[in-house]
């Protein structure tokens, strides 16, 4: 009885709406957009299925054998009947067709005057965003504003990834030598997960990302803060600088006057981060000690080669780029 009542309740814990890869809780325009298509497929569904059992239970019970009775009359093709069963599906999938067209015209127009231009460039195995208009480059975590059209132009660089956010719409790939679009409007701040849906690689699995639709008050606080010049760190966050203004993350990783590196993130405000290697863990001293220690450890096929650093070396640095806010 035990185990069948834990097997019930991990079996119920499963059905949550709420979670934070939930494709039932629209967030944005599009996200609506495409629950409103699933809804209808799902009651269509649901039509045909209560039809079939219908017809299939009158069967069952009118046409059962019976004892003794005799071998009932053999019909060999009806034509009303095959007309009924062709017609039917053709409307069921009319009815499908025309909201689906529709929505797929609706999120394939050009972005409004006002929109935010994004530009989204999928690598392995991290996510890089730009804001061309505002200046800003930063990864992994994408910020913004509640309300305001967004224009996200999707860049392949390496290999074919997807950008996918549940809560906020349906996939796009990311194909190196092609352009695509996603426009949306989200309307409430908040945290959404996303995750590429596209096998990419050793690390697929862990090349997450967080989108903060934030209150246009936050977003332009959030802007703020990321074109501001990081304040000169001392103590053990100054060591940290000296080491890796001396080490080869120079030649990977940008931080604004301190290096130019393009291969990897940009680290000019890493500290604002929450997450770690793609929202693999949270963005914490010890986690980022443990990263640039060994960043194979923590996350298979990842192109961060190890530095040779000892313990302290790594934590200095960390130090100093959990600073960087």
């Amino acid at each position: 009885m035990r185990s069948a009542l834990l097997l019930g309740a991990a079996a119920l814990g499963g059905c949550a709406w709420d979670g934070p890869m939930s494709t039932v809780r629209a967030r944005s325009d599009f996200a609506r957009d495409i629950l409103y298509v699933y809804g209808i497929i799902t009651w269509a569904s649901v039509a045909i299925a209560l039809v079939v059992f219908a017809a299939l239970g009158v069967v069952l019970l009118r046409f059962r054998e019976k004892p003794g009775a005799p071998l009932p009359a053999q019909t060999h093709g009806h034509t009303l009947l095959e007309i009924a069963w062709t017609v039917a599906p053709a409307l069921v999938l009319l009815v499908i067709a025309i909201p689906t067209i529709q929505v797929i015209f609706r999120t394939q127009v050009a972005p409004a005057a006002q929109a935010l231009d994004v530009t989204v460039r999928g690598r392995q195995w991290w996510w890089e965003f730009r804001y061309p208009s505002l200046g800003v480059v930063t990864a992994n975590e994408l910020h913004l504003p509640a309300g305001r059209p967004v224009a996200l132009t999707l860049e392949g660089p390496d290999v074919i990834h997807s950008f996918w956010v549940p809560q906020l719409g349906g996939k796009r790939d990311v194909i190196p030598g092609r352009e695509n679009r996603l426009t949306l409007v989200p309307d409430r701040p908040g945290e959404y997960w996303g995750q590429c849906a596209e096998f990419c690689g050793a690390s697929h699995a862990n090349m997450g990302l967080r989108v903060f639709v934030d209150t246009p008050e936050a977003f332009a606080r959030w802007l703020a803060a990321q074109r501001a010049t990081p304040a000169e760190p001392a103590g053990l966050a100054a060591e940290g600088k000296a080491l890796y203004a001396r080490s080869a993350c120079v030649g990977c990783h940008t931080i604004r006057g301190v290096s130019a590196g393009v291969l990897g993130p940009d680290l000019t405000t890493f500290g604002s981060r929450t997450t770690l290697g793609a929202g693999l863990l949270p963005n914490t001293i010890e986690n980022v000690t443990a990263w640039i220690h060994d960043p194979g450890a923590i996350k298979p096929g990842v192109k961060m080669p190890p530095l040779g650093l000892t313990e302290p070396q790594a934590r200095a640095i960390a130090t100093y780029l959990t600073g960087l806010r």
